[in-house]
C-alpha cells in the first residue's frame, strides 16, 4: 500500500511538472542565488538588494530559512505574514533576528475572517482556504486575512523590493490586487499551485500572462517547478 502511494504521488508530480513546462521559461537573463532550504527557499537576483531593501514574505509556515538567509546576507527588513495557528505558534517558540517582522494574518483579496481547511497530515503546516486533496474538508478554522492595501496602510510602505508568496493557492485570487496597488515591486518569488486544481494549467496560464502584462518576466525556476522568480523590466 504504501509503495502504491509513494507510486501516485510520483506520478501526480510529474504530470503536474510536465504540464506547466509547457507554460514556463525563462524570460529574462539576470544574476540568481538560491536562498533558503530546498523545501522553504527561493531563487533571488540579489545584485540590487541592500540594507535598505523592503521584503515581504507571505506564507511562513515552520521554515523562516530564506528570511534568516536573506537578512543575514544584506542585513535588510522582512516582513513575514501567516495565519495559521501552527505557524503563529513556531514562530513565538524561535529565536528570530531582529529584522524579521512577523504578522498573525494572511493575504486575502479583502479584509475579512474566513474558513481555513487544516492539513490531513497533522504533521504539516500549511492550510488553506481551498478544498484540496492535501487538505480536510471537515476539519479548519477561521483566520483573519487583510488586503493587499491595507497591509500597505499598516506598514506604510512605498515600495517592496522582493514580495515572495507560498500561499497554498491563492495566489491565483490576490494577484490582480497586488498588481493594481500601484506600488513598485521590483521581484516576485511564488510558488504557484496549479495541482491543486482541476483547472489549474488555465489558471497558470492567465496567471502567467497578467503578470507578463505588467511588466515582469522570469528569470529563474527551481528544479521542481514549482518555484518561480520574477523581475519587473
Amino acid at each position: 500500500m504504501e509503495r502504491n502511494s509513494k507510486l501516485k504521488r510520483l506520478e501526480y508530480w510529474i504530470k503536474a511538472r510536465l504540464g506547466k513546462i509547457a507554460f514556463i521559461t525563462i524570460e529574462y537573463k539576470a544574476s540568481k542565488q538560491w536562498y533558503g532550504s530546498d523545501y522553504g527557499g527561493f531563487y533571488v537576483h540579489p545584485d540590487a538588494l541592500t540594507k535598505d531593501a523592503i521584503v515581504y514574505s507571505f506564507g511562513i509556515g515552520q521554515d523562516i530559512s530564506f528570511d534568516r538567509q536573506i537578512i543575514a546576507r544584506h542585513d535588510c527588513q522582512v516582513f513575514g505574514f501567516d495565519p495559521t495557528p501552527k505557524s503563529i505558534n513556531w514562530v513565538a517558540s524561535q529565536d528570530i533576528p531582529d529584522n524579521f517582522n512577523f504578522y498573525p494574518y494572511g493575504l486575502g483579496v479583502k479584509t475579512e475572517e474566513v474558513k481555513f481547511h487544516l492539513p490531513k497530515n497533522k504533521d504539516h503546516v500549511s492550510g488553506s482556504i481551498f478544498d484540496h486533496r492535501l487538505v480536510c474538508d471537515d476539519d479548519y478554522v477561521s483566520v483573519p486575512l487583510k488586503s493587499f492595501s491595507d497591509i500597505l496602510k499598516e506598514t506604510g510602505h512605498k515600495y517592496i523590493d522582493v514580495l515572495k508568496m507560498d500561499i497554498e493557492g491563492s495566489e491565483y485570487v490576490v494577484i490582480d490586487s497586488i498588481l493594481a496597488a500601484g506600488i513598485p515591486i521590483k521581484q516576485l518569488l511564488l510558488e504557484t499551485h496549479e495541482r491543486f486544481f482541476e483547472d489549474g494549467t488555465e489558471k497558470g496560464k492567465q496567471f502567467f500572462k497578467t503578470l507578463h502584462a505588467y511588466g515582469y518576466r522570469i528569470f529563474a525556476i527551481s528544479d521542481t517547478y514549482q518555484e518561480i522568480s520574477l523581475i519587473k523590466v
